[in-house]
């Protein structure tokens, strides 16, 4: 049987929050991505509070739809609330979660129940789980990994770890590279000594390495003298 949420399925749901969609923008940022309805992220949002609130969140969590990119979201963004008791069991519902993500919006709207206060609270654990995803085969998983990791390990602890894990990473998708190169740039501008040291080395993939320094010139937390001293870095291309 369906799960139902005021009678309603939750395809019912997602298509109620439709006259406030952008089809057509999303499908431009997600030009890969089939059966898109072009959800605005914070309705979806709060359709995953509902959920929870109604107390329903492990009937839902049971069978979560997969059909439409919002219903993996939504997925993804009940975890976010849902209180957390067996932090095996809590990794193990996020585990389902990651083998469906299909697009990186999915992944990147995703956060854990109670964010960095629960990054704290199981610091190693977390961690450990993270590093196993980025030695993933798969895309989404080694982006979850990778993404996850920048957003609540870049520290004097962790970099010079983290920044050994994404070097090793040589997984060819493009939204895993895009990760790496998104999360260098955040170390960079956290731990720029380490950071720097990296790609002097020039230890990543040249794609990634360049949009590395490409994304760190484009911060504006990155004086213009440095931005300047990281171009020289880039390696060359043959046109």
């Amino acid at each position: 049987m369906a799960y139902l949420l005021d009678q309603l399925t939750i395809e019912q749901h997602l298509l109620a929050l439709l006259p406030g969609a952008n089809p057509s923008f999303a499908q431009s940022l997600h030009p890969d991505v089939e059966n898109m309805l072009g959800l605005r992220v914070p309705d979806v949002r709060d359709l995953a509070r509902r959920i929870v609130k109604s107390r329903t969140w492990q009937e839902y969590l049971a069978a979560p739809g997969t059909h439409y990119m919002e219903e993996r979201m939504l997925h993804g963004l009940v975890l976010g609330f849902i209180p957390v008791t067996d932090i095996e069991e809590y990794l193990h519902r996020v585990s389902r979660f990651v083998a469906v993500i299909n697009s990186w919006s999915v992944c990147d709207v995703f956060s854990f129940s109670g964010n960095h206060t629960f990054a704290k609270r199981h610091a190693d654990r977390l961690w450990s789980y993270l590093r196993e995803r980025m030695r993933s085969d798969a895309e989404y998983e080694v982006r979850f990994g990778v993404v996850m990791s920048m957003k609540h390990f870049i520290d004097e602890q962790h970099i010079l770890s983290l920044l050994d894990d994404y070097t090793a990473i040589r997984h060819e998708g493009y939204y895993a590279q895009m990760a790496v190169a998104w999360a260098v740039a955040e170390c960079f501008i956290k731990q720029p000594e380490a950071t720097l040291s990296v790609l002097q080395d020039m230890r990543l993939p040249k794609w990634t390495h360049n949009k590395a320094i490409r994304k760190i010139c484009e911060s504006l937390r990155v004086d213009s003298a440095t931005k300047q001293r990281l171009k020289e870095l880039k390696i060359k291309t043959r046109d």
